[in-house]
């Protein structure tokens, strides 16, 4: 009998992409059975931290609270040049500087949300949405500011929004080097062998959707916020990298980085574990 494998993945196109194979059984499963969910990256982060997964797609800000017990894989990850959460304004010209002033991010353990407390702090009251909720309440000025992620990076304009800072571009700037976002664990309870497998699995998926282009399109439509196949694709050609392929050691310290300035403000414990890739 084949080992079940609870596996939770986002519903952006880069990972719709990127497990379209998995989903669909093009490639073979190496002898596991996976049960496969998708969630918003905030429901995936409380799910890893509940321990209802075995492998998940997490931000790296929820993964440096599990590290004890998640290895991060090569693998799946979301980690680049030019990747990170726009902060965007229902005015232009407006930036976050009073505590009466609103400021919406999508979900707690986020890593738009690090990043905001990391370049912004105590300068707005938060409030925590769905992702995909956040440019529509910023149209209607139900708040002043806005953490955006996902395909909204290509589309604000449109909105009628405006930039107050690409909050990646302030990384890559202050650490000279490419931004953590989201990547995938899996629980060390599953052993190394398992993990493995899994890590295979996934690099599998990967290669038969960088081949396999145009099929892996009704996927992320079926999931997508945004159903223009050019931003879909856009999406992919942004999150979709050399690093999502396998993290290698400019990973490792870009893991690293976000660690230490996560301690340095509070947000993790000093002296917490580090995220370690498998390998």
């Amino acid at each position: 009998m084949s080992r079940s494998i609870r596996l939770g993945i986002s519903t952006c196109p880069n990972d719709t992409f990127a497990f379209h194979a998995m989903m669909h059984k093009r490639i073979d499963w190496r002898g596991l059975d996976f049960q496969i969910e998708l969630l918003d990256i905030q429901q995936l982060n409380s799910r890893a931290f509940r321990g209802d997964l075995d492998i998940a797609k997490v931000s790296f800000h929820a993964a440096l609270l599990i590290a004890d017990r998640m290895l991060v894989l090569p693998s799946g990850s979301a980690l680049g040049f030019g990747v990170g959460p726009l902060l965007l304004s229902a005015k232009d010209n407006g930036r976050p500087i009073a505590s009466e002033q609103v400021t919406l991010c999508p979900g707690e353990h986020t890593t738009a949300t690090l990043l905001f407390q990391l370049f912004y702090p105590r300068t707005s009251r938060l409030e925590q949405v769905v992702f995909s909720e956040i440019m529509p309440r910023l149209k209607s000025q139900q708040a002043d500011f806005g953490v955006c992620i996902h395909e909204g990076r290509f589309t604000w304009q449109d909105e009628g929004l405006f930039l107050v800072e690409d909050l990646g571009t302030r990384w890559e700037a202050e650490t000279n080097g490419p931004l953590p976002l989201g990547g995938i664990v899996g629980s060390r309870s599953l052993g190394l062998d398992t993990l493995l497998t899994v890590q295979a699995v996934i690099q599998d998926s990967l290669n038969y959707a960088m081949t396999h282009r145009n099929e892996t399109l009704p996927t992320m439509r079926h999931y997508a916020q945004e159903f223009d196949d050019t931003v879909l694709m856009q999406h992919v050609d942004l999150y979709v990298n050399d690093w999502t392929v396998h993290l290698g050691a400019v990973g490792q310290a870009a893991l690293n980085e976000l660690s230490d300035r996560a301690q340095q403000i509070g947000l993790v414990a000093r002296g917490s574990k580090r995220l370690e890739i498998l390998g």
